[in-house]
């Protein structure tokens, strides 16, 4: 089944500035060859359910490998059985209504 999540993993512990943590979760997505798109608070990632909650697993355990004592993750999950849709289509879609209003 495919899945598109927003993940937010945030490292406990480790002080102010997080961004080793993210930029180490990012490479464990790639590495994955999964889509995805980084924003200012979490990455949007989709692909098949059982891959992508792989990569939220892998993420997990890199932010404890790197020293993290705790990690805490958000996650919005949505799938859909009516069509294929990807991050980009869903973008898209609200974009054409925007300039066409």
């Amino acid at each position: 089944m495919k899945v598109m999540i927003d993940l937010c993993v945030v490292p406990m512990g480790v002080g102010v500035s997080v961004s080793s943590y993210v930029a180490a979760c990012q490479q464990e997505i790639e590495a994955a060859g999964l889509s995805h798109q980084m924003h200012a608070y979490g990455t949007n990632i989709e692909g098949e359910w059982d891959e992508v909650f792989a990569v939220v697993k892998r993420c997990h355990e890199v932010v404890h490998e790197l020293g993290a004592p705790r990690v805490t993750t958000s996650m919005r999950i949505g799938t859909r059985t009516d069509r294929d849709q990807t991050m980009a289509d869903k973008v898209q879609s609200v974009t054409e209504k925007l300039t066409t209003s």
